[in-house]
C-alpha cells in the first residue's frame, strides 16, 4: 500500500491514518508531498480524485478520504482493533470521529497545526473556547466511559485517538488552559511512539508554508 501525505509539519489530515497505520504495524509506502509548491495540485491529482491528501493507493484501489481509509484499513485487517471490540464502545468511537469530522472548525481555523512551533495563550474567539470544551466533555465521556483498560479514549489506541490526534497538539502548541484528566490524555498520545516518530519526522523538514507561520 502506498499512503500519499503532506507536510508532516502542517498536514493534520495525513497525521490520522498514517498514525493507525505506523501504530498497527501496517507495512506501506509513503509519498510525501510537499505543500505550497507551484506543482503541488498537480502532483496530488496524479494520485487523489479529489485533489487533497491523505489518499491510500492499494493495487487498482484509491481512498482519498480519511475516515474512508481508516474504514477500508478496518475491513483489510479484521484481526487489528483498529476501531475498539466492543460493539457498544465501536459506535462511540465512530460517533466522536464523525463529529471531529465534520465539525470543530472553529478551533482548526483559529489554530492551524504547526508541529514546529508554539504560541501563547490568548484569547481564540467564542467558537474555539467551545470547541475545545465539547472536545474536551467528549475525551471525559469515552474515557470514563469505555477507557478504563488504558489511556487512550477506549483504553487501547484505536482509530478514534488518531481522528483527534492533531487536536492533542493544538491543545498544547496553542497552550490551551486544560483540565488535569485531558492533560493526562495528551501526554499519552504525545508518549505514543508513532506520534514520536511523527513528529521527528516534522522537525527535520526544511519547507515552510508561510501562511501557517505567523499566529494572526
Amino acid at each position: 500500500m502506498r499512503l500519499v501525505i503532506a507536510n508532516k509539519t502542517y498536514s493534520s489530515w495525513s497525521l490520522r491514518p498514517w498514525l493507525v497505520m505506523t501504530h498497527f504495524g501496517l507495512p506501506f509506502e509513503e509519498t510525501l508531498i510537499r505543500l505550497d509548491e507551484p506543482t503541488t495540485a498537480d502532483e496530488i491529482r496524479a494520485f487523489s480524485p479529489s485533489g487533497r491528501v491523505p489518499c491510500l493507493i492499494d493495487g487498482d484501489i484509491a481512498i482519498w478520504e480519511t475516515l474512508a481509509i481508516i474504514e477500508y484499513l478496518s475491513e483489510t485487517f479484521p484481526d487489528l482493533a483498529i476501531w475498539p471490540r466492543d460493539r457498544a464502545a465501536r459506535a462511540h468511537a465512530r460517533a466522536i470521529s464523525n463529529e471531529m469530522h465534520a465539525g470543530f472548525s472553529g478551533l482548526r481555523s483559529a489554530c492551524p497545526m504547526n508541529l514546529r512551533k508554539t504560541f501563547a495563550y490568548r484569547d481564540r474567539g467564542a467558537a474555539a473556547i467551545a470547541d475545545v470544551a465539547r472536545i474536551e466533555a467528549l475525551w471525559r465521556n469515552a474515557r470514563s466511559t469505555y477507557g478504563s483498560s488504558g489511556p487512550f479514549l477506549f483504553g487501547d489506541f484505536s482509530a478514534a485517538d488518531a481522528m483527534y490526534a492533531p487536536v492533542v497538539h493544538r491543545l498544547t502548541g496553542y497552550n490551551w488552559p486544560i483540565s488535569e484528566d485531558t492533560r493526562a490524555y495528551v501526554n499519552a498520545m504525545n508518549d505514543l511512539p508513532a506520534m514520536r516518530n511523527w513528529k521527528e519526522a516534522a522537525a527535520l523538514e526544511p519547507w515552510i508554508v508561510p501562511s501557517d507561520e505567523v499566529d494572526e
